[in-house]
C-alpha cells in the first residue's frame, strides 16, 4: 500500500496532534498523522485519576524499561510513554507547568535565535484557553482548556503553609510573572475531564477531507533518497505501508522515539549505526545524547489522624461511593490529579532561582496503579529542576520493534548529589514545620535514622524514580554537533524536522507537557512559513 501527502508527521503526541490541526487548518496541504497506538477510546483515559489504570498498560504505554543505573545503586526504572492518541498527554498527571522565564531565554543564549521567553509566551497564550482569563501571561479560546484544581484537602493547605514557612512564597500562578511560589497546581482538563492534545487539538477537526488519521501505524524508517526525507515505512495490523511526503517528513515521536527512528533510518552516531548494519546517510553523533529527566525522590510520612486518601477509599463502598460522585458531577478523587500542591523552592545550593518542585499528594502508593497503602500517609515528591547528569538513547537493533537501550546516568554529577541531600532535607524541614508537625507520626521514606550526608544521598539513590519528563535527545542548537538547526529542520537532511520534547537542548524546570506543546505551535509557524517561502 501506498499514500501520498503534503506533510507526513510521525506520532500523535502531545506535539505531533498540535502539527495535526495547525497544518491542516487552512485546507490548503494534505497531512497523515501516524500513531503507532490505538485511538483514545479507553474511558479511563478520560477520567482524570485514570492514570492508574493506563500507565504501565501496554494498550496505551510503551513500557520502556531503562538500563541498571549506578546512580540508583544498579537499579533499573520503568518510563511509561503514551502509545495513543495523544501520547503521553493521555496518560499523564494533567498537571500545567510551563517552567521558568531563564529556562528559555538561556535556550537563546545557546544559539536557538527565536526561543527566548519573550518569543515563546504568545506560543503558549495561543494554545490556551485559560479558566481564569485573558491577562499578560495568560490567553483564551485556545484549544487547551487549563483549570483550577477542583479537588482539595485540609492538609493540603497545612502542606502549602509549611512550605511558606521554610521561605518560600505562596504563589497562586506559577505561569505567570513569577515561578517560585507554593500552592495549587493548574491542571489540562475541562469539566472534570482530561484535556489531552487529542482532545484539544483533534476532536472536532477528525473530518476534515486534507487530514488523515492512521492509528496502530508502526513506523519502521524514514527513507531518504539523495539527501532527501522522501517517505515514511511502516507496518499497520500486519501490512507494509509506505507513506510518502512531497514536503516534509516531522518526527514527533518523543525523547525515545525520535532519536531511535533517526538512528534505524540511517541519522546518528556512525559507529552505533555500522555496528547493527545500518547504512550511515549522516554521521550526526549527538542523535540519542544529552538524555535529560527529572529524578523525584518520593518522601513518604505516616500521619496521626485519618486525614488522606488513604483513609477515605480504604474500603469498596467508599471507592463506590467516589465513584458515584463522579458520574452525578465529575467531581471527588476521581477528578483528581497526579499531584495536588505545587512548591517551587530554593535550596542552599541556588542563591538565584528555584532549583526544587514538589509534588505533594495526600495518599500514599507503591506506584501508580498498585493500590493505595492501608494506612494513613501522604507524599511528598522532590526533583531537581535542572540536572546536570546526562544520559542516552542508543539502538540495540536495526528493528524498530526492539526498544532502545535507555541510560539514564542519574545523580552522575557532584551538584546532582548535593541537590538531592539538599531536598530531602528540605523536605523534612517541612515535616517538621508548625503547619505540619502534629500531623506526622513516623518518617516511611527516606529511612529516618539517615542523618549524615551520605546516608542521605544513598537514601535517594534506593528510593528515587523518574518523574516521567524525559528530553534532549535531538537538541536544536547553532554548534556543529546539534541534531536540529533552530527551526528544528534536521542537519543533514532535507525535508525532515523533529518537533517534540526532545529538541530541548536544556531541560526546563517544571513538567514537560505544556512547553511540548509550545514547541508544536511553534514550530508549525515554521512550518508554514517554509511553506510559502518554496
Amino acid at each position: 500500500m501506498s499514500e501520498e501527502y503534503d506533510y507526513v508527521v510521525v506520532g500523535a503526541g502531545s506535539a505531533g496532534c498540535v502539527l495535526a490541526n495547525r497544518l491542516s487548518a487552512d485546507g490548503t496541504a494534505t497531512v497523515a498523522l501516524l500513531e503507532a497506538g490505538d485511538s483514545d477510546w479507553n474511558p479511563w483515559i478520560h477520567v482524570p485519576v485514570g492514570y492508574f489504570k493506563t500507565i504501565h498498560n501496554p494498550k496505551t504505554d510503551w513500557c520502556y524499561v531503562t538500563e541498571n543505573d549506578p546512580g540508583l545503586n544498579g537499579r533499573s526504572l520503568k518510563w511509561p510513554r503514551g502509545k495513543v492518541l495523544g501520547g503521553s498527554s493521555s496518560i499523564n498527571g494533567l498537571l500545567y507547568v510551563r517552567g521558568q522565564r531563564q529556562d528559555y531565554d538561556r535556550w537563546a543564549e545557546l544559539g536557538c535565535t527565536g526561543w527566548d521567553y519573550e518569543s515563546v509566551l504568545p506560543y503558549f497564550k495561543r494554545a490556551e484557553n485559560q479558566a481564569r482569563g485573558e491577562d499578560d501571561y495568560h490567553g483564551v479560546g485556545g484549544p487547551l482548556h487549563v483549570s483550577d484544581m477542583t479537588f482539595k484537602r485540609p492538609i493540603c493547605d497545612d502542606f502549602i503553609r509549611g512550605v511558606a514557612e521554610m521561605g518560600t512564597p505562596i504563589n497562586e500562578d506559577i505561569n505567570g510573572e513569577n515561578q517560585e511560589g507554593v500552592g495549587y497546581y493548574q491542571l489540562t482538563a475541562h469539566k472534570g475531564r482530561r484535556c489531552s492534545s487529542a482532545a484539544a487539538y483533534l476532536k472536532g477537526i477528525k473530518n476534515r477531507p486534507n487530514l488523515t488519521i492512521i492509528t496502530m501505524a508502526m513506523v519502521k524508517k524514514i527513507g531518504i533518497t539523495d539527501g532527501r526525507a522522501t517517505d515514511v515505512h511502516l507496518e499497520r495490523k500486519g501490512r507494509p505501508m509506505v507513506v510518502h511526503a512531497r514536503e516534509e517528513i516531522i518526527l514527533s515521536a518523543g525523547a525515545i522515539g525520535s532519536p531511535q527512528l533517526l538512528q534505524v533510518s540511517g541519522i546518528g552516531p556512525g559507529a552505533l549505526l555500522q555496528s547493527h548494519g545500518i547504512e550511515v546517510k549522516v554521521d550526526s553523533p549527538d542523535v540519542g545524547e544529552n538524555l535529560q529527566d527529572h529524578l523525584q525522590i518520593r518522601a513518604v510520612y505516616k500521619t496521626k489522624k485519618p486525614v488522606t486518601l488513604n483513609d477515605e477509599l480504604s474500603n469498596p463502598l467508599q471507592k463506590a461511593r467516589a465513584g458515584i460522585q463522579y458520574l452525578l458531577n465529575r467531581s471527588g478523587p476521581l477528578s483528581m490529579a497526579a499531584s495536588q500542591v505545587y512548591a517551587f523552592s530554593r535550596t542552599r545550593l541556588s542563591n538565584e532561582r528555584p532549583d526544587i518542585q514538589y509534588h505533594f499528594q495526600p495518599l500514599s502508593a507503591d506506584s501508580p496503579g498498585e493500590g493505595l497503602h492501608p494506612f494513613s500517609a501522604i507524599t511528598a515528591s522532590v526533583c531537581q529542576l535542572r540536572p546536570e547528569s546526562r544520559g542516552s538513547i542508543q539502538i540495540k537493533s536495526a528493528d524498530a520493534n526492539t526498544h532502545p537501550v535507555i541510560t539514564p546516568n542519574y545523580l552522575s554529577t557532584d551538584l546532582d548529589c548535593k541537590t538531592a541531600v539538599e531536598s530531602l532535607r528540605f523536605t523534612r524541614g517541612i515535616m517538621q514545620s508548625d503547619a505540619m508537625k502534629d500531623h506526622i507520626s513516623e518518617e516511611m521514606l527516606p529511612d529516618p535514622k539517615a542523618t549524615s550526608d551520605e546516608e542521605v544521598l544513598d537514601q535517594a539513590r534506593n528510593i528515587a524514580n523518574t518523574i516521567y519528563h524525559p528530553t534532549s535527545t535531538c537538541r536544536m542548537g547553532a554548534d556543529d554537533n546539534a541534531v536540529l538547526d533552530p527551526r528544528l529542520r534536521v542537519k543533514g537532511v532535507d525535508g525532515l524536522r523533529v518537533v517534540d520534547a526532545s529538541i530541548m537542548p536544556e531541560i526546563v524546570s517544571g513538567n514537560t507537557n505544556a512547553p511540548t506543546i509550545m514547541i508544536a505551535e511553534r514550530a508549525s509557524d515554521f512550518i508554514l512559513e517554509d511553506r510559502k517561502a518554496r
